[in-house]
């Protein structure tokens, strides 16, 4: 495995520690706009997502959106989507993402009733496909492509 890492060292990769939670999903820290949150890491989640609780803390400027979310049991949830909104996690940044915005209670009750930490959203496929991700599950970390 370490011929991986110096291989993907070599390629601008970072390596971003995940955090195996009590539901077995991953959580990772992020900051967005210059504020630190916690996340949960959903491949099967086509964007990155925060909770409508969350828009002023991560100083998001939401607008009206056509887009419906679907997931965790959920299906047909109003949201709101924020343009042009700085992502970083680790050392790989992006400037410019689109972040849908919809309730997660139902997200954040499901992980307390197993007593995990609630997130303030998800890191979805999005992120993953423009930082060019490889997940290395042995080891509970990401490599983004800076």
């Amino acid at each position: 495995m370490k011929s991986l890492r110096k291989l993907l060292k070599k390629k601008s990769y970072v390596k971003i520690p995940l955090i195996l939670t009590e539901t077995n999903h991953f959580a990772i820290t992020a900051k967005i706009n210059g504020v630190k949150g916690r996340f949960i890491l959903d491949t099967g989640a086509s964007n990155t997502c925060v909770s409508f609780d969350k828009i002023d803390l991560f100083k998001l400027t939401s607008e009206a959106s056509e887009i419906k979310a679907a997931g965790a049991g959920a299906t047909n949830m109003e949201t709101l989507v924020a343009t042009k909104n700085r992502v970083e996690i680790g050392k790989w940044k992006h400037k410019k993402l689109q972040i849908v915005l919809f309730d997660l209670v139902h997200v954040n009750e499901a992980l307390a009733s197993h007593k995990a930490k609630t997130v303030d959203g998800i890191i979805g496929a999005d992120v993953l496909i423009k930082g060019k991700a490889i997940i290395d599950y042995s080891d509970n970390c990401v490599f983004l492509r800076k």
